[in-house]
């Protein structure tokens, strides 16, 4: 017996039928791990970067305008900063991630793993509101700034110039519209323009950095800013690692980089060594680009060009590509530009979508619906709009929140690799992971306290997760919850033997033969049943109640001299009620349970009970579930109370 078809009572209707297209049928386990990806829909390690670097090299279009808005003339040792961090922080954290969550849950599978219980799943949960925070703010921030390259192009005219929020809106709505018609990953669409944007870039930052090295009165003219702004390089130093954290999103493509690692060709070693080999020359390859663009950018554009409305707002390396190359191939490298940024906003979404299906229905806390794609899609879709209009689809007032997402997630995976060393007592990689995590701590909170609007857009997403998850727990935890049942040979001959299937409750103790023998002298006294009816002692222990559903496997057991059927649930009442319905569909008979009354209590608390802990007043719930499950009361099981 599977969950009942809770969508059957609601009217099929067209729409509805196009909405749901794709939602798995409620036979598909909702507890079960990610499913891994058919073999001919994986890829090289190489190609697989691709559509991880769309979001990850994409964040040159407005990296280095970002890094000289924060830190002006010291942006290149901030970068460097960062850079440092990148390749001997957040790469050998991920690289750990990869090898320890191969399906591509990232660091939050881990903490759930190394967290059992209600701990772990509050703590994805709120970690989750991150997620969604730097995944949102991937989509719209990359839309603006793709918007920011259209407006500023010189063959687009000049009255489009206020158009900045409705042409961004415009790419979103569009975004979500290819989503909606049917996306499919398109991991070859991706090698195309991550291949060309690079190209394009190497080319842009080439003729940059040799206008550098041609002009040292710009360099000593760099120098000498630097020089009387700082009294020594140790103040240059503590002031870049000052602003460093507001640089952050430089390091945006690590998360998604685990995320698509169920893409990478070959069994599970050859997947873990492809997805640190895309990670690693990912990570290289941005530093490259990351150092050498912001020394460029510092030196060639001059400061005001960076402010709001200024030509480098959000487009430093653009406006080099038009001044040193011409207009035409400044176009081409807008046009390359505005594609990977709004192809990075379908990774992010396809990360949501990704994300958002595997944890929360799987804890019963998020609709049926949300296991398919397009009501998500129409969901952050929305979402995207409401930041944009509230962030006037600018780029540098989004690059806060965006931080803060970016930082919390890795911050989790420096903490979730901590602990996976020291629990399996590899100390020294505990203490260096350990001493990543504490940067990576300070990174945040200093981004925290310098843009705190980042950290309310994601406690706003954190709240509406945890209000949201909790209701739909509630609402939703008289569904059977159960995926599917087994009987070992014992108990299917125990029931195939019994002329009526008389199932008498009882929370196991001691089990030993007093426990036994008064059990059924209550059932006698209650109920009026005799040994020599065939009785059962039916037995439901709760080993983690803060899983919503799971598979039942009933074991047979004579002890004592009597039958008891045992078996591990997440809640008593739902398992009881799916067993009762799977024997009488299996077998043909109508199944009895007796129970006898909870202690007396308020009823209140009874329910708190049954919500976290999957016990509370065990007999009245059972009949609710399956007074849900079946509607007719001929066929129902019946509930017995004395």
């Amino acid at each position: 017996m599977t969950e009942v078809d809770q969508r059957a009572a609601v009217p099929d209707t067209p729409l509805r039928r196009w909405l749901l297209k794709g939602l798995p049928t409620p036979e598909t386990p909702v507890n079960r791990p990610a499913a891994e990806e058919p073999a001919g829909h994986r890829h090289q390690w190489w190609q697989v970067m691709c559509l991880t670097g769309v979001d990850y090299f994409s964040t040159l279009g407005y990296q280095p305008g970002i890094a000289a808005l924060a830190a002006g003339a010291l942006s290149p040792v901030a970068t460097l900063l960062l850079v440092a961090l990148t390749l001997l922080g957040a790469l050998p954290v991920y690289r750990k991630v990869a090898a320890d969550s191969p399906n591509g849950l990232g660091s939050l599978s881990m903490l759930e793993r190394l967290l059992p219980g209600w701990r772990g799943k509050l703590l994805v949960l709120f970690l989750l509101g991150f997620v969604a925070t730097a995944f949102v703010i991937t989509i719209t921030l990359s839309a603006a700034d793709a918007t920011a390259h259209i407006l500023h192009n010189p063959f687009v005219p000049h009255s489009w110039a206020g158009w900045q929020v409705p042409v961004t809106l415009a790419l979103i709505a569009a975004l979500g519209g290819v989503f909606l018609a049917g996306f499919s990953e398109a991991i070859s669409i991706a090698v195309v323009l991550v291949a060309v944007y690079l190209v394009l870039n190497l080319v842009v930052v080439g003729t940059a950095v040799q206008r550098v090295l041609t002009r040292p009165e710009q360099v000593a003219g760099w120098r000498d800013v630097l020089a009387s702004d700082y009294s020594s390089p140790i103040a240059m130093v503590a002031v870049a690692l000052y602003v460093m954290p507001k640089l952050a999103l430089g390091l945006s493509g690590f998360e998604t980089g685990v995320a698509v690692m169920p893409l990478v060709k070959g069994e599970l070693a050859e997947r873990i060594r492809g997805a640190r080999k895309l990670l690693t020359t990912a990570a290289l390859i941005m530093s490259v680009f990351l150092i050498t663009s912001s020394v460029a950018t510092t030196v060639l554009i001059p400061a005001e060009e960076f402010a709001e409305g200024g030509s480098a707002n959000g487009r430093a390396l653009a406006y080099l590509a038009h001044l040193y190359l011409g207009d035409w191939f400044g176009t081409a490298y807008d046009l390359s530009t505005i594609a990977i940024l709004w192809f990075a906003g379908a990774s992010a979404l396809a990360g949501l979508l990704n994300i958002v299906p595997r944890y929360l229905p799987r804890y019963g806390m998020a609709p049926d619906w949300t296991r398919a794609t397009r009501p998500m899609v129409l969901v952050f879709t929305g979402i995207a709009f409401l930041i944009t209009v509230f962030f006037d689809a600018e780029v540098e007032a989004q690059g806060g929140a965006y931080a803060t997402g970016v930082l919390a997630l890795i911050l989790s995976a420096g903490v979730a690799v901590t602990l996976a060393a020291w629990t399996g007592r590899r100390f020294k990689a505990a203490a260096y992971f350990g001493l990543i995590s504490l940067i990576f701590a300070y990174a945040t909170v200093a981004n925290i306290i310098e843009r705190p609007d980042g950290l309310v857009i994601a406690l706003l997403f954190v709240l509406a997760i945890v209000v949201i998850s909790l209701v739909s727990r509630a609402t939703r935890s008289t569904e059977l919850r159960v995926t599917t049942i087994s009987l070992d040979d014992c108990a299917h001959r125990f029931i195939n033997e019994a002329g009526e299937i008389y199932l008498i409750a009882n929370e196991p103790h001691t089990r030993d033969a007093k426990e036994y023998v008064d059990k059924a002298r209550e059932a006698w006294e209650l109920h009026r049943l005799r040994t020599s009816e065939g009785l059962i002692f039916l037995e439901v222990t709760i080993p983690d109640a803060s899983e919503f559903a799971g598979e039942l496997r009933v074991v047979g057991e004579e002890r004592h001299g009597f039958r008891i059927l045992r078996l591990q649930s997440t809640t008593v009442a739902n398992s009881i009620a799916a067993l009762l319905l799977h024997l009488r569909d299996t077998y043909g008979k109508t199944p009895h349970v007796y129970f006898h009354w909870a202690a007396e209590g308020n009823p209140i608390g009874a329910l708190l009970r049954y919500l976290v802990f999957g016990g509370g007043d065990v007999p009245p719930l059972t009949r609710e579930v399956l007074r849900q499950a079946e509607p007719d009361p001929a066929r129902r099981p019946v509930v017995h109370v004395g």
